[in-house]
């Protein structure tokens, strides 16, 4: 799939920050991002911003904050795009639609979010924006307890995986180990994990702490460029393959746990790249919830229904396995601050390819997988990636 090609980039810090919001969170990576790509502002046609927001700030307008965050983007067209978790993919994907249609030539793509700044209740009830309200506001715990509800459905299903859920958490964390944008670098053990404790209780059974993800404060940003652009960059790393698929809002009106969407958009988008999942050197997926990496190991294909919990314990998605799954970290690990976690999926892969991903770093990587979902598998977003350059 010819187009347009991540040409540089840049990640801040995860986690509980000093920026009091995204305009200060923006500043942290635009520059570095530029200069990632050898560019200047002046170099940009167009801008898109990721910000799901929705409350978290009554600051919105959050596409123009960009030239508030740095200088030289005065007159640069710039949009703000909302997808729930899947906001970063959104303004990325509308940054490749905007250089495919030849509208310009390099664009600037920044996701942020900061979430830490209210009270843990009413962060709740701002995530559960991204449910279907008439049916899903009574939910305990936010989005915690929609997914509560999904492992509790899956389990009634095919049996109880609490330990394979802790095998993941398990697994993002020791790998978040490796990761210094992560917001929780701590390998807490398959023990830990496995036991509901005082620093492990239940947030909505069967998911206890560490099987959710971490509300963080974060920004990352991309520069993309058309092709003929690419060839002069000091890096570059192409879409093989970009899908986007969604599902029905209300779970009433689905099967929740099928993650039909997701099975979808990787089925679409490895077809148009021509490869299959043994091709791939890792995939970075949306681990939200831990339920929701397992699930989604089905759903791409490593698994049939039910049988997710194979992967985990063969220890196939492993830093080391046949097809490592989040070596960043995941959103587990590296945390998830909404309107950034798209396009820091796509940071880390493209770090991966290009050989500077660290001590993250899987060896001779060379093929992409990223899957990042809004919602409880709503809009679903699989990208194919490669290095060109």
């Amino acid at each position: 799939m010819a187009g347009a090609e991540i040409v540089g980039w840049a990640h801040s810090k995860f986690g509980k920050s000093e920026a009091a919001s995204t305009r200060e969170l923006m500043a942290e990576v635009i520059n570095p991002a530029l200069e990632h790509a050898g560019i200047t502002a002046k170099d940009v046609d167009g801008i898109f911003v990721g910000v799901f927001n929705n409350g978290f700030s009554k600051q919105d307008f959050q596409g123009a904050l960009v030239a508030m965050a740095a200088e030289g983007f005065d007159h640069v067209p710039a949009v703000r795009m909302e997808n729930a978790c899947a906001t970063g993919s959104a303004a990325l994907y509308s940054a490749l639609d905007f250089i495919a249609s030849g509208r310009g030539k390099i664009a600037l793509v920044v996701g942020a979010e900061k979430m830490t700044a209210l009270p843990t209740k009413e962060t709740g009830d701002i995530l559960l924006s991204a449910s279907y309200r008439e049916e899903e506001a009574d939910v305990e715990g936010g989005f915690a307890g929609l997914f509560g509800r999904i492992a509790s459905h899956y389990f009634q299903r095919y049996g109880d995986r609490s330990e394979e859920l802790a095998m993941i958490a398990a697994k993002n964390h020791s790998n978040g180990m490796k990761n210094p944008y992560a917001h929780m670098q701590k390998d807490f053990g398959f023990d830990f994990c496995n036991t509901v404790s005082d620093k492990n209780p239940y947030v909505a059974a069967p998911l206890r702490r560490t099987d959710c993800s971490l509300v963080s404060d974060g920004a990352a940003a991309l520069v993309i460029a058309a092709p003929e652009v690419a060839e002069g960059m000091r890096r570059a790393v192409a879409f093989k393959a970009r899908n986007h698929v969604n599902d029905i809002l209300a779970m009433s009106r689905r099967d929740p746990i099928a993650f039909e969407g997701a099975r979808l958009a990787w089925q679409k988008s490895l077809g148009e790249a021509g490869v299959s999942l043994d091709d791939l050197s890792f995939v970075e997926t949306h681990d939200c919830f831990t339920i929701a990496e397992l699930i989604e190991y089905e759903a791409m294909g490593l698994a049939r229904p039910g049988e997710g919990y194979r992967v985990i314990r063969e220890g196939i998605t492993r830093k080391d396995g046949r097809l490592p799954v989040n070596p960043s970290g995941g959103l587990k690990s590296k945390g998830h601050p909404i309107g950034a976690t798209g396009v820091s999926m796509h940071v880390m892969a493209a770090m991966q390819l290009c050989g500077e991903a660290g001590e993250m770093q899987v060896p001779d990587a060379k093929l992409a997988g990223v899957f990042n979902m809004g919602g409880a598998a709503v809009a679903n977003y699989v990208s194919i990636l490669e290095r060109t350059k």
